[in-house]
């Protein structure tokens, strides 16, 4: 794999998955879902004006970076089906971010409940991988 990937990645599907990624995320962490339980394994007290913008901007950042990186892989490894698609998100999300988020939640002793931080966290990750490898591997 080379930067050259780059010029051959689906920019619209890069940010349409990214974005999915996002909004994911948005329903992912709402008091919805697992929003509350979340900010409770955190240790984390949430204002009540509520969070400020940075909040929602570095992770569409962070989503981006992650899609365009999926993207390069799909590319450099021919990933073109909805199956594909499904391995490489498997595989980046296993491989990198539950294994990530496990090594945090093993050594973050500030976390009143690592292991329900661990457990949204990696869940959400690996989803939200899953569904950026598919987006990017079916969009021709």
């Amino acid at each position: 794999m080379s930067l050259d990937a780059l010029g051959d990645v689906n920019w619209l599907a890069i940010i349409v998955a990214a974005l999915a990624y996002w909004a994911l995320g948005a329903l992912w962490y709402s008091p919805i879902l697992f929003g509350n339980r979340w900010l409770k394994a955190t240790g984390i007290e949430m204002e009540a004006e509520g969070p400020p913008p940075i909040i929602y901007l570095a992770p569409l950042v962070g989503y981006l970076v992650a899609a365009i990186a999926t993207g390069m892989l799909a590319v450099s490894t021919g990933s073109d089906s909805f199956g594909d698609g499904l391995v490489l998100g498997l595989v980046v999300g296993v491989g990198y971010a539950v294994m990530l988020a496990g090594v945090t939640a093993v050594f973050d002793a500030n976390k009143p409940s690592p292991l329900t931080w661990f457990w949204i966290t990696a869940a959400f990750n690996l989803l939200g991988l899953v569904i950026v490898g598919v987006i990017v591997s079916i969009w021709d």
